[in-house]
């Protein structure tokens, strides 16, 4: 992908714009507000052919020829974003699909909010982009109705065209386009959204804007950006996680054949930031890579060096055996209510680190303009405002200097919502005259990555004779870094600070539904540098706590379903600070876990020996999913995955049934193979593992043979579907297990448990 800087002729366009076009935009607040400067023209064009003649807001663009482009805002990581969201203003306009013409918006405050992660893009946009669509009609309409001399209410809109219903006359939206540049933007209260019912293309099935554009090989993503001129660059970083470089033979790097600088960056005590390493830059990326390996550093490793995963086991072992260092929830008396249980279970659930692994490399093409101190940013980032805001304060660079163009993402899981590889190629683009492209090797994606933290947590539980939960104990033992916390008097603290995701809150379920619980947290500290990853928190807390829950049913003597059901209760809400100060909503997780077991047809058939299903549920980024999975286990421990039903609440519309779909699938594969094979292994502060062949992933004859997905139409704000889908994925195969083989999985990854009977 090449986008040059604006040209004259573009900047031509932006004057005429600016003087002639509405503008519409998004407040953080959801209001939208009229904007009629450059600025606002410039992110109404982005990325856009110029000569347009009317913008009536900064995501619709419509030419004298009646073409439609519509702006896409928010980053696109493969889950659809780029295609669900243009059809929400596609649906208000009432245009063809199949004319529009899609383009990918660079950062810009007029957009909003342009972040792409935990599966905030479509319930933070929804509504407005509905507004926005609207509010665009309502002008063609006004302007159609102002020719003819008629009222606005007499007018109507259809597929691109508006039309006087008494006499029939039609114009279509090219030859309004200019009178509506011309009108006021209308008050809030005379912009009438499309009631769901009309709907003619919000929840069918569209196929991804990019798809052909993909298949095609064409250039779309971040490591396929060229420009003129460009340098390519590689970064090497200490193999100990937190180390730096104290000195390299950077002279014999530099004598190389293509090399045109080698230096050492210094970088910043910031894990998540600009860590210190060696920049090597080439005419290439293969003799960029080529003179790395003649590369020799001598390293300060750091306290990192001493880490281990058999060191961090033993540390969190001897923690279990003492009080929690932090108590996360506390109601009645857990030790009594276990003294007086029927039945009481104790189990230990670990799961390991582990990296994101997305299949594009981390990239990023920067270009620094020493004579007005600019710094454009070719990026496959979730956060670019993110990324713009650490450039600016790593270099002392001002916001407005920085321009960040959004590229397609290879991939994300929440990786791409860390900045480091941004700030990277901007240290090393401030050292030479050239854009540079700097791409990381797979081995530096696997071992500096921001992963997904490993946990340790020491179960107890209670059922009485009812088979009814009476105790629940968690100690979670788990890994914090190190980090400086301004205080009120202005001065710092040094604290410790759990990773993205492996902070326990009190109101996990089940947690608050329960009279005798008791949740304890310990940190270990590290130098591990952690980030979110897919469904954070929840990817790991649904595996360890649905599984716990599967035994104490078991205990119980006591059908899986009819025994969370019954841990549900029969409150509608329950209240609690919950997933984003949203209470959570007993009577849509019951409604999900019903319907589960209806197109499941859980009890209906006999398994034979080494078959079985199981169950899990779980709310998580505001959507309420169930999942029963179905598995077969050969005598040989060999593992097939027969079915899996997913019954998602996520609220009132599915916006693209394609792409919903498309989400639940590859929520359950990745699922799937994240429960499989994936974990790292630390040893004296490194990562052992490098690349795929000893980090493997699920591959195509292990996928599920039957995945069905169902959604409930619910009178509630629509919202995402990439991470909520995840997390019940791995507790239902592993009950699943369970009810085959008698074998219970306490140790992810499923690959290092043997799962053979006979």
């Amino acid at each position: 992908m090449s986008r040059a800087p604006t040209s004259p002729a573009r900047r031509r366009f932006l004057g005429h714009a600016a003087g002639t076009a509405l503008l519409l935009g998004v407040l953080p607040g959801g209001a939208i507000v009229a904007a009629a400067d450059a600025a606002a023209a410039d992110a109404a064009a982005a990325d856009a052919e110029t000569g347009a003649d009317f913008v009536p807001n900064a995501f619709i663009r419509i030419g004298t020829d009646g073409r439609v482009t519509l702006v896409s805002k928010q980053p696109e990581i493969g889950q659809g974003i780029k295609t669900s969201l243009p059809m929400v203003l596609a649906e208000e306009l009432d245009v063809d699909w199949q004319s529009v013409r899609v383009v990918q918006g660079d950062l810009n405050p007029i957009y909003g909010s342009q972040g792409a992660g935990g599966s905030t893009s479509t319930p933070t946009n929804y509504d407005n982009f509905h507004r926005l669509g609207a509010t665009a009609r309502a002008l063609l309409v006004r302007a159609a109705a102002q020719t003819w001399n008629v009222p606005a209410s007499a007018c109507r809109t259809e597929n691109g065209t508006v039309v006087h219903g008494a006499s029939g006359r039609k114009l279509g939206y090219g030859a309004l386009v200019r009178a509506a540049a011309a009108l006021p933007v209308p008050p809030a209260a005379d912009v009438v959204v499309k009631a769901p019912a009309t709907y003619r293309l919000l929840g069918t099935r569209v196929g991804g804007v990019d798809n052909a554009a993909i298949v095609a090989g064409d250039p779309l993503f971040g490591i396929d950006t060229r420009l003129p001129g460009m340098l390519y660059a590689t970064y090497v970083k200490c193999p100990v996680l937190g180390g730096r470089p104290v000195e390299a033979n950077l002279d014999a790097v530099k004598a190389m054949a293509g090399v045109k600088a080698a230096f050492i960056v210094e970088g910043t005590e910031n894990l998540n930031g600009l860590r210190p390493g060696v920049a090597i830059v080439a005419d290439s990326t293969w003799n960029a890579f080529r003179a790395r390996k003649k590369l020799q550093v001598a390293w300060d490793e750091g306290d990192g060096a001493h880490h281990s995963w058999s060191g961090f086991l033993a540390q969190a072992h001897a923690a279990s055996g003492q009080p929690g260092a932090a108590i996360m929830r506390k109601d009645g008396d857990v030790e009594a209510a276990l003294a007086g249980a029927a039945r009481t279970v104790e189990s230990n659930y670990f799961y390991p680190f582990i990296s994101h692994a997305s299949m594009e490399p981390q990239n990023c093409t920067a270009w620094f303009k020493p004579a007005d101190g600019t710094l454009e940013l070719w990026a496959p980032t979730q956060n670019p405002g993110a990324g713009q805001a650490l450039v600016s304060t790593t270099f002392n660079i001002p916001k407005d200097k920085i321009t960040v163009h959004i590229t397609r993402s290879g991939g994300g899981f929440g990786r791409r919502l860390s900045s480091d590889f941004i700030v990277e190629a901007a240290a090393i683009a401030q050292k030479v005259k050239a854009p540079v492209k700097l791409t990381w090797m797979r081995e530096d994606d696997l071992r500096h990555d921001h992963f997904r933290a490993g946990g340790f947590h020491f179960l107890r539980g209670g059922v009485d004779e009812q088979g009814k939960v009476v105790a629940w104990h968690d100690h979670f033992v788990t890994f914090a870094n190190r980090v400086e916390k301004k205080e009120n008097d202005g001065g710092t603290a040094s604290v410790l600070q759990p990773g993205s995701g492996a902070n326990l809150s009190g109101d996990e379920f089940p947690g608050r539904w329960l009279a005798n619980c008791l949740i304890e947290q310990t940190p270990l500290e590290c130098r591990i540098p952690m980030g979110p990853w897919r469904a954070p928190g929840s990817n790991v807390f649904a595996w360890v706590f649905h599984s716990f829950i599967d035994e104490l049913a078991h205990a119980a003597g006591r059908d899986p379903i009819a025994f969370r059901l019954d841990l549900l209760g029969d409150k509608d809400l329950v209240a609690g600070t919950g997933e984003r100060g949203v209470p959570y909503n007993v009577g849509r997780m019951r409604h999900v876990l019903k319907a589960v077991a209806e197109k499941s047809g859980w009890g209906q058939r006999k398994f034979a020996r080494g078959q079985g299903a199981g169950v899990a549920f779980h709310f998580s980024h505001r959507g309420y999913v169930a999942e029963v999975a179905e598995v077969t286990v050969s005598k040989e421990g060999r593992l097939r995955v027969d079915r899996v039903v997913v019954v998602a609440d996520i609220g009132a519309q599915i916006v693209n049934l394609s792409g919903a779909e498309n989400q639940v699938q590859g929520s359950v594969i990745d699922g799937l193979s994240t429960l499989m094979y994936p974990a790292l292994d630390i040893d004296k502060g490194r990562i052992v593992q490098s690349n795929f062949h000893d980090y493997p992933l699920l591959r195509m004859p292990d996928t599920p043979t039957k995945i069905e997905a169902h959604f409930l139409k619910t009178d509630y704000p629509v919202t995402g579907l990439g991470e909520p889908v995840f997390p019940p994925l791995a507790p239902a195969v592993c009950n699943a297990i369970f009810a085959a083989t008698a074998k219970r999985v306490r140790e992810l990854p499923l690959a290092t448990t043997d799962l053979s009977w006979g």
